[in-house]
C-alpha cells in the first residue's frame, strides 16, 4: 500500500548518570570519591534509503528511541554510550514537527543523513567534586535527558514536470507512453490513487523525471477528496503540464477545468501559480478535421496571450507527443536548475531545557507546591545535606523567580512548600 504521510514520536537517548563512590582498599582507610561519569545517550538520526519509495514503514510503529547511556561506575569506571537510532525514509520525505508545522529537515538530493536530536550527555561522577574543603562529595551529576518530538513525516515525490488534471483525461495513458513507468489505466474516475514517476528519455538529450499526480477536483485545496494528499506531491516539480479532455468526451469544458486546478493549485500553494505551465490537449484522435481544429483554437485563445503554450495530443496514438516532450525539455533548460528544497525552520536543538516553565500552585490553606521539570532535574544532583547544596538550592530559587511567585501569592512564614516528597518550612 502507498502511503505519503506518517506521524511518529522520536527521543534521542538520555545521558547516563554519574556514579557516588569511594575507594575503599585494604590499609586505604579514606579513599577518595572514585565514581565514574555516565555514558552519552544515543543520538536519533534519518537516513535515505534509495530502496524505499513509501513512508508504509511507519503505519504500525509510532514510537523511535535511541538508547539511553549507561550509568556511571564505582573505581572511575565510565558508562557505555547508548547507541544511534538510525531511522530510513525514502528520498523525498520532508520531516515536520507537528504541532508547529515548520520544516525541520528535507531528506532530498545531497541531505542524505541528518542528526535530528542529539543525545543526552552523559553526568559527572562524584570524583569531579573533590574540592580542599569538600573532600567527601556526595553527590553526582545526573545525565541530561534525550530530547523528544512529535514529528510528521511527508514524502514528496522529486520530479521536473508533474501531470495535473481532472480524473479520466489521459495522464496515465500518456505518463506510460513517453516513459519507463507502467502505471494501472482505466476507464474510471480516480482509478490512480497513488504518484507515478517515470525518466523520460530524448535521443541527444538528457532526460527528465515526469510524476502522474492523481486526480483533482474542485475543492481539493480545501481537503475536499484526497485533494491535500495529492497536491503535495506538485510542490517540488518546476514545470506544471496540464492535461485536458480537449475533445470534451465526458462532457467537461477544458478550459474551465484548466481554470479550476489553477486555482486550486494557487489556494494550496501561491507559489505554483508563478511555476511554467504548458498545456496538453489530450484525446483528439476522436475529432476529425474542423473539430479538432476548433477544439484546439479554443484552448490556443484563451491560454497562449497569458504565455501558456497549448500542444494537441494523443495519447494513445502518439500524436504531437514528439514536440511536447521537446519542448519541455527546452523548457527546464532555460528555467533555475536548481533543484526545490524545503529550507528548515525548525531547529531541536534551539529549544532549551532552561526555559521550560514550572509551577505553583496553593494546596491547602498554608501549603504550596512548587513542581516542573527543571525542578525535579535540579533536586536529582543537589544535595540538600550539605551546606554548599543548600545554598545552592536557595540561589536556584530566587534566581529562577521562583520566590518571588510564593510572595505573589501571600505565602507567610511557616508556611510549607512541597517538591516532589520533599517539604521545606518557608522563612525569609
Amino acid at each position: 500500500m502507498f502511503a505519503d504521510t506518517a506521524k511518529i514520536y522520536i527521543r534521542s537517548g538520555k545521558g547516563g548518570d554519574g556514579h557516588v563512590s569511594f575507594r575503599r582498599e585494604l590499609y586505604v582507610p579514606a579513599g577518595g570519591p572514585d565514581g565514574g561519569d555516565g555514558g552519552r545517550g544515543g543520538d536519533l538520526i534519518f537516513e535515505v534509503d534509495d530502496g524505499l519509495n513509501t513512508l508504509s514503514d511507519f503505519r504500525f510503529i509510532k514510537k523511535f528511541c535511541a538508547e539511553d547511556g549507561e550509568n556511571g561506575g564505582k573505581k572511575r569506571c565510565h558508562g557505555k554510550d547508548g547507541s544511534d537510532l538510525i531511522i530510513k525514509v525514502p528520498e523525498g520525505t520532508v520531516i515536520k514537527e507537528t504541532e508547529t508545522e515548520k520544516v525541520i529537515a528535507d531528506m532530498s538530493h545531497d541531505n542524505r543523513r541528518v542528526v535530528i536530536l542529539k543525545g543526552g550527555n552523559g553526568g559527572k561522577g562524584n570524583q569531579h567534586y573533590a574540592t580542599p574543603t569538600m573532600q567527601v562529595p556526595k553527590y553526582a551529576q545526573p545525565g541530561q535527558p534525550g530530547r523528544e518530538l512529535n514529528v510528521t513525516l511527508e514524502l514528496k515525490v522529486i520530479a521536473d514536470v508533474g501531470l495535473v488534471g481532472f480524473p479520466n483525461v489521459g495522464k496515465s495513458t500518456l505518463l506510460s507512453r513517453v516513459t519507463n513507468a507502467r502505471p494501472k489505466i482505466a476507464n474510471y474516475h480516480f482509478t490512480t490513487l497513488n504518484p507515478n514517476l517515470g525518466v523520460v528519455d530524448l535521443d541527444g538529450n538528457d532526460g527528465f523525471v515526469m510524476a502522474d499526480i492523481p486526480g483533482l477536483i474542485e475543492g481539493a485545496s480545501e481537503g475536499i477528496g484526497l485533494g491535500h494528499e495529492f497536491l503535495k506531491h506538485i510542490e517540488r516539480t518546476k514545470v506544471i503540464i496540464h492535461v485536458v479532455d480537449a475533445a470534451s468526451t465526458e462532457g467537461r469544458d477544458p478550459v474551465e477545468d484548466i481554470n479550476t486546478i489553477n486555482r486550486e493549485l494557487t489556494a494550496y500553494n501561491e507559489a505554483l501559480a508563478h511555476r511554467p505551465q504548458i498545456i496538453a490537449a489530450n484525446k483528439l484522435d476522436v475529432l476529425y478535421g474542423e473539430e479538432e481544429e476548433q477544439a484546439v483554437n479554443k484552448l490556443k485563445s484563451e491560454f497562449e496571450p497569458k504565455g501558456v503554450k497549448v500542444f494537441p495530443i494523443s495519447a494513445v496514438s502518439g500524436k504531437g507527443i514528439k514536440e511536447l516532450l521537446y519542448f519541455i525539455k527546452e523548457l527546464l533548460e532555460a528555467i533555475d536548475t536548481a533543484p526545490v528544497v524545503f529550507e528548515r525552520e525548525f531547529f531541536p536543538e534551539d529549544v532549551s531545557y532552561s526555559n521550560e516553565p514550572y509551577t505553583v500552585v496553593q494546596e491547602e490553606e498554608h501549603v504550596f507546591a512548587v513542581e516542573g521539570p527543571r525542578i525535579e532535574r535540579m533536586l536529582g544532583y543537589t544535595n540538600l545535606d550539605s551546606e554548599k547544596g543548600f545554598e545552592f538550592f536557595q540561589r536556584f530559587l530566587k534566581e529562577n523567580g521562583i520566590l518571588d511567585k510564593l510572595e505573589a501569592m501571600n505565602i507567610q512564614e511557616g508556611d510549607t512548600v512541597r517538591m516532589y516528597g520533599l517539604h521545606f518550612d518557608y522563612y525569609k
